[in-house]
């Protein structure tokens, strides 16, 4: 049992030190993803090994010291997305203006899923004004012509590789745009949003291409930080969503805010892990919604499943311009700009 907690130990504290490793290599970069489950299990290593063993030797204290260190990191950086962690966004004061709200429903249905009138009816329940649906393909594509009685504008980019991406809006779109910003069937889309009340917003959809044998990550962190910097060079007040296949804690997730100057409404009120809505043990939070500080929030919800690998999300944010003094937006120093430029450099130019 000894050799099997020290084996145990071991590789804990192996995927904690890799998540240090500056590589875009996939099986480094896969490491991210399940900070809490590590520290979990470090949790338990720690408690089972001197219970069980004693801890009274030097390479016993060693091991236990070092395991300690490494959950007390991994605690560190899943921390601010605890409910115990300070708001980054504040919530909406009393009641919101409908004409400076904007209700906004990310899902990702799973290409394979044929459970579309799952979705539909979800729709229906919640009344989102602006819908982001990724890995659409030909046949959901017919599915969501069901929305377009209430759902006037649209953005339809069906695919048949897991990258596809529809957006439908009950607000007026203008300049909507489907972007190949990095590879050539990863698609995004921009459009500007007129709120009831007339103020223009910027709506960025997003979904990068995930870690995975034989895909290392250069292209989806160069397409993260691109849709940064022009976030961060809108005029505005602008709002990212949509499955970025990357963890909130991440080095490049924290890279982008910072870029982009936008803000995580999940920070100081949990993880809102969405993947995977089948293992409950094994689930981190990949779709994300980011805003700039003229935004607070009224609400944020994780919601039920739909037949995919993924849980939908729901945001409702109110564009309150008086809140900028309230919320300092996260900036880049000038590390972070070489930083992302040779990301940006790196995922271009990759194969």
């Amino acid at each position: 049992m000894k050799s099997i907690l020290v084996a145990c130990g071991c590789l804990l504290i192996v995927l904690t030190l890799l998540s240090f490793v500056k590589s875009a290599r996939w099986w480094i970069r896969a490491a991210d993803f399940p900070r809490l489950q590590i520290a979990a299990a470090m949790a338990v290593v720690i408690g089972a090994y001197p219970f069980l063993h004693g801890a009274e030797g030097t390479w016993d204290a060693i091991f236990l010291i070092t395991l300690a260190s490494a959950l007390g990191w991994q605690c560190f950086r899943i921390f601010p997305y605890t409910i115990m962690a300070p708001r980054e966004v504040l919530k909406a004061a009393g009641t919101a203006d409908p004409a400076n709200s904007i209700r906004l429903l990310i899902a990702n249905v799973l290409m394979e899923n044929r459970e579309a009138n799952r979705f539909l009816a979800l729709v229906q329940e919640t009344r989102p004004d602006i819908i982001l649906a990724v890995e659409t393909d030909a046949w959901w594509d017919k599915r969501l012509c069901d929305l377009d009685r209430d759902y006037p504008h649209s953005i339809r980019q069906p695919q048949e590789n897991h990258y596809g991406m529809h957006l439908f809006s009950k607000l007026e779109l203008a300049s909507p745009e489907v972007r190949f910003l990095v590879e050539e069937d990863v698609p995004s889309v921009r459009a500007s949003v007129r709120l009831r009340s007339g103020q223009w917003i910027a709506f960025f959809g997003v979904h990068p291409r995930p870690p995975e044998p034989r895909t290392d990550t250069e292209e989806r962190d160069a397409e993260i930080l691109i849709v940064g910097r022009q976030v961060k060079a809108q005029s505005q007040p602008a709002i990212v969503a949509g499955d970025l296949n990357d963890v909130a804690w991440s080095h490049t997730t924290r890279l982008f805010q910072r870029i982009s100057g936008t803000l995580d409404p999940r920070r100081g009120r949990g993880m809102f892990s969405t993947f995977h809505a089948r293992y409950p043990l094994f689930r981190w939070p990949l779709d994300h919604i980011f805003h700039h500080a003229p935004y607070t929030l009224v609400r944020l919800q994780r919601l039920r499943d739909i037949g995919s690998d993924h849980f939908p999300v729901l945001a409702e944010l109110n564009y309150s311009p008086s809140a900028v003094g309230g919320q300092e937006a996260p900036a880049p120093d000038l590390r972070d700009q070489a930083e992302a430029q040779e990301k940006i450099a790196e995922g271009k130019s990759a194969e």
